[in-house]
């Protein structure tokens, strides 16, 4: 996946959820690769050994696991690309990445890019993810808050809510 993130054609719109993450499928191909290697970073290592699952006994994550300098190179390639969202998907996309012991060296340049350009985002999941990982990597977060919308995740509708007596409403 990561291989094809350079061919033009990934700048090409694709057909999103109404509150899906914006930008052309090569913003959508680092959303993808975002998740998966958040799927085997250090938090997740830990909640694997504390509930007895080891993470080098599934070959997966170790695979990704392995596999973190080559992604971050494909991935970071992006960090200055003119198209807001292809840009904030690749910041994403590379904080996952930098728990790779081989690859830490790399949290002290992009903290700008989380500070100046996640932690801005009109995304709340991007200020989130940003002032998250700049606390775990020790840097300061002053003056950085996250303001969560009211519908929390892309793609989620109004919950019901009850009002009075068994009176359902959609808001």
């Amino acid at each position: 996946m990561a291989g094809i993130l350079s061919d033009a054609r990934t700048l090409e719109t694709v057909e999103k959820e109404p509150h899906a993450f914006p930008g052309p499928m090569r913003a959508e191909l680092m959303g993808w690769l975002d998740s998966v290697t958040n799927a085997a970073d250090d938090e997740t290592a830990a909640t694997m050994r504390r509930f007895g699952f080891p993470p080098e006994d599934y070959l997966p994550f170790v695979e990704i696991c392995q596999a973190r300098p080559q992604l971050f190179h494909a991935v970071s390639a992006f960090l200055d690309d003119p198209d807001t969202d292809v840009r904030a998907a690749a910041i994403s996309a590379c904080i996952p990445l930098l728990d790779d012991p081989r690859l830490i060296h790399h949290r002290n340049s992009l903290a700008p890019l989380l500070r100046d350009v996640l932690a801005v985002n009109a995304l709340w999941q991007y200020r989130e993810r940003a002032v998250d990982a700049l606390e775990r990597w020790g840097q300061d977060t002053t003056g950085l808050e996250v303001r969560r919308e009211r519908y929390a995740t892309p793609g989620s509708r109004p919950r019901a809510e009850t009002m009075d007596a068994g009176t359902e409403t959609h808001l």
